[in-house]
């Protein structure tokens, strides 16, 4: 049935050039793995112009068949590794979404932007659609790139980001956790492997710094796209108490985490508000329905989560793992 099948794609927002597309089933009741092969044309046709597919309207079949959908365009899940915000594993290679209170709003930002390695693809399934809110903002990482000021990309550009992360005394994500292992060989046998400078400090506590870029190329289509998470990890992000109760606890340089220019140099607060600004002019966003799934190019498109009330349960696959080289 699946080789007859036609799918069509057009865009989901009156007014959006193409980000997200929507692909909706042309009948109820339609296998989402069984539509796969004409799914996978249409993705090698659309995805990377649009940046983004939602698929509605077909059958999902829970955590399981997600995990077969998603592994089903090449390449195998892949383990989340390096991670910086709590999530659980629901399955082999599929993961919760950020496990952040309801009332807290993720900005946007490209899947793990902030070190030298990241998946390619990233596919979102809405298993149970918040009461009100919850929706995932995305963005054009293309339009975002052409409306970043030249001074900004040549100050981003010019050393890159070193990204200083603290690990420990329950103020952020466990290194256990992060690493997947609570043995200090495999991570730093990790961070050796990732050009991940470690220190163990004298409180037993771990600090690590990588320097990252701030703009990537597109390895397909050889745009370039805004690729970082300086304005998620820098300390103004912070809201204005919590950055302050942060510093009365600890110096800077043992803030859970922070981003600094390539050699050190503190990054302008102002900058990385003109940045956020650009992003929020660039944020689509869209309410989920039950059974969505949204597949994105990581590299083309950001993703965020906004707010919300009531139960919400969104899982997430992630494959095709690239390098910045």
């Amino acid at each position: 049935m699946s080789a007859t099948l036609e799918l069509l794609a057009r865009p989901l927002l009156p007014g959006q050039r193409s980000l997200p597309l929507l692909v909706e089933a042309p009948h109820a009741g339609l296998d989402l793995n069984e539509a796969l092969e004409p799914i996978r044309a249409l993705v090698d046709r659309h995805l990377l112009d649009a940046g983004g597919i939602l698929f509605r309207g077909f059958d999902v079949g829970g955590a399981e068949a997600f995990r077969s959908f998603a592994g089903g365009f090449g390449h195998p899940l892949l383990n989340y590794e390096f991670g910086s915000t709590p999530r659980s594993n629901v399955t082999q290679g599929v993961y919760t979404s950020t496990e952040y209170p309801p009332h807290q709003k993720i900005p946007l930002h490209n899947e793990q932007a902030y070190t030298r390695e990241w998946p390619m693809k990233i596919w979102f399934y809405s298993m149970i659609a918040a009461q009100s809110g919850g929706e995932t903002p995305i963005a054009d990482s293309r339009e975002v790139f052409r409306r970043i000021a030249p001074r900004i990309h040549e100050r981003f550009n010019r050393h890159g980001l070193m990204y200083v992360r603290n690990f420990g005394n329950g103020l952020d994500v466990p290194w256990e956790q992060v690493f997947n292992s609570d043995d200090p060989a495999v991570v730093q046998a990790y961070c050796q492997r990732h050009a991940i400078t470690c220190e163990w400090k004298d409180d037993g506590e771990l600090r690590t710094r990588q320097t990252c870029q701030a703009v990537a190329r597109h390895p397909r289509t050889f745009e370039d796209v805004w690729f970082n998470q300086a304005h998620l990890f820098h300390v103004s992000n912070l809201p204005p108490e919590v950055r302050e109760s942060l510093l009365e606890i600890v110096d800077e340089q043992d803030l859970p985490r922070n981003v600094y220019y390539g050699d050190g140099s503190p990054i302008e607060d102002s900058i990385l508000d003109e940045v956020r600004g650009v992003l929020d002019e660039c944020t689509i966003a869209f309410p989920w329905q039950e059974g969505d799934v949204l597949m994105l190019d990581n590299m083309l498109a950001a993703h965020a989560r906004s707010s919300f009330t009531g139960k919400r349960k969104v899982i997430v696959a992630m494959a095709e793992g690239h390098g910045a080289g």
